[in-house]
């Protein structure tokens, strides 16, 4: 007799696999990754490598030495968590606090609740916010872009665009640069167009949908473009929301985390929202300049709810009487 397997998320029922999906999130990664190593050089090298690095091997001594059962470390979600952290850092921030920083992405977000499929929080953003709080001062510092930078620790470093805005400036970069990447930030969000290549990728492929980037970026657009319109002095212009931070970096490659948010159009449509709405007011009256980690980390908190109440109509199912 044939056993029925009962396992937890992600439930892929096209013929593809997690290593598949997997792989196919660090194909769709490639764009973002060769534009930070063309804009930050050695640096951007060096934290993707460590990240990497550090990620597997944690999840492979956690797999083998404490949990004492198989390791999948090839299954690509380590590597996929190891990428996603490196593109929320700095390309000089030094080794051991990535390693930190892997660890707890790894050993507490991860493998703490079970492993793939279990964890509720976002790895990669759960390793970022904890450098962020605990790292301040290192995790905003942010160098500036050198295509031929061969520094690692001791490089240039200048203001980020929503830092930029915190502080009051009127003195913006370009909208033109925010879409390539040229302008400090993270290695993962600098090149808007790098990320929307990725994007198509991963459409493509199938290997997420439209609904929960589209819903995140369209109500940032339409909260900041309301803002905007009311006192244009004040509060910037929708374009610069999207393209700069890490808003294009999340909607795309976070928040869409297959275990980690909801599994219906609906309740993906409802999470996309409560993400760019977080996000418009974080950045605009918190303490942060940037407010989409926390948001998307809120945000996952609510999926197991909206999963809950925001469920398909099961098949026979007859309609309940008033």
């Amino acid at each position: 007799m044939e056993k029925l397997i009962i396992s937890p998320a992600p439930h892929i029922h096209s013929g593809d696999s997690v290593s598949k999906n997997m792989y196919g999130v660090v194909i769709a990664m490639v764009p973002a990754l060769l534009a930070s190593l063309y804009f930050f050089g050695l640096g951007a090298l060096i934290v993707t490598l460590t990240a990497v690095a550090a990620s597997v091997l944690f999840e492979f001594l956690i797999q083998k030495y404490i949990l004492k059962g198989p390791v999948t470390i090839l299954d690509g979600s380590a590597a996929v968590t190891g990428l996603l952290l490196a593109f929320n850092l700095p390309s000089n921030l030094p080794l051991w606090m990535i390693i930190v920083g892997a660890l707890v992405a790894i050993g507490v977000a991860k493998m703490s609740f079970g492993g793939l499929g279990n964890n509720p929080f976002n790895p990669a953003l759960v390793g970022r916010v904890f450098l962020l709080i605990s790292f301040p001062v290192e995790m905003t510092t942010w160098p500036v872009v050198d295509p031929l930078a061969t520094t690692y620790l001791d490089a240039e470093t200048g203001a980020t665009v929503l830092g930029i805005l915190k502080e009051g400036s009127a003195s913006l970069p370009a909208v033109s640069d925010m879409i390539v990447g040229n302008i400090p930030g993270s290695l993962g969000e600098v090149s808007a167009i790098a990320l929307l290549v990725g994007l198509g990728y991963m459409l493509i492929r199938k290997i997420i949908t439209w609904h929960i980037p589209v819903s995140i970026l369209l109500t940032v657009t339409v909260f900041t473009g309301i803002l905007y319109l009311a006192d244009p002095a004040t509060y910037a212009s929708p374009l610069v929301h999207l393209f700069s931070g890490g808003l294009m970096l999340g909607a795309i490659f976070m928040a869409t985390d297959y275990v980690t948010s909801p599994m219906t159009f609906r309740g993906m449509w409802i999470y996309g929202v409560g993400i760019g709405l977080l996000t418009v007011i974080i950045r605009t009256w918190g303490a942060y300049p940037e407010g989409v980690s926390f948001a998307i980390l809120i945000m996952n908190g609510f999926t197991p709810i909206i999963n809950f109440y925001v469920k398909p109509k099961r098949f026979g199912e007859k309609p309940k009487k008033a």
